[in-house]
């Protein structure tokens, strides 16, 4: 069974949260009222997801999303907003956050995306990944060659990572590239390891900060995308 800590300063989303999961097969170990009890939750429940808030007191929601993903845990942050362009998501998914999703989803679809972020996976709503990259990342100034960010990856790990920015699933890449799966998945790995990130949607993230995709190249379904 999947196990979740659900973090939020609001009473009344924490109890509906908490109703929400339980009824769909999904274990709460512990709710905690700011940034601070949801680490101290997660270091002693070892759930396997996180559900973040973002504005909290004490310690918001990013600087514990930083400080789950610093510690070493296996828990994985799925990070709930209540805007769709908040800027803090962009920081959150900076930070270590597996995907992020929106309070106003259906209960249905955020139980998946439990599920999604649980199995090790990201999820990322396409929808609002597009606004927020135009927004909140400045176009790189041009330049010849590889971005030096990257110089690291060969140039199939590039190619890879090019994809994986603009929202193709594992399998879907391996059907682009005329590869397996198991090749796709090893070269995230691998582009994982090398860039020293935790989660895919960093990798995301550093894509287009880096350059090497721009803002408006995306090419994502209007569904969240999840992919191992």
């Amino acid at each position: 069974m999947t196990s979740v800590v659900i973090a939020d300063d609001q009473d009344l989303v924490r109890s509906g949260l908490h109703a929400l999961l339980d009824a769909r097969g999904i274990e709460v170990l512990a709710e905690a009222a700011n940034g601070r009890e949801a680490l101290k939750a997660a270091r002693e429940c070892r759930p396997d997801v996180l559900v973040m808030d973002i504005r909290m007191p004490v310690l918001d929601g990013i600087s514990a999303t930083r400080e789950v993903s610093a510690s070493g845990l296996a828990t994985r942050v799925l990070v709930l907003t209540t805007y769709d362009l908040d800027q803090y998501v962009y920081e959150a998914l900076k930070a270590g956050a597996a995907g992020f999703m929106l309070k106003t989803s259906p209960p249905d679809r955020l139980a998946q995306a439990v599920e999604v972020v649980a199995a090790g996976e990201a999820l990322l709503a396409p929808s609002l990944t597009r606004r927020l990259i135009a927004e909140h990342i400045r176009r790189p100034p041009p330049s010849a060659g590889v971005p030096e960010p990257l110089r690291e990856l060969t140039a199939r790990e590039r190619d890879v990572l090019v994809l994986v920015a603009r929202g193709l699933a594992n399998d879907e890449i391996a059907a682009e590239l005329v590869v397996s799966l198991a090749t796709v998945k090893t070269h995230v790995n691998r582009i994982l390891a090398k860039l020293g990130l935790r989660s895919r949607a960093q990798a995301v993230v550093a894509a287009y900060e880096s350059g090497l995709v721009r803002p408006g190249e995306a090419i994502t379904p209007d569904e969240p995308t999840a992919s191992s």
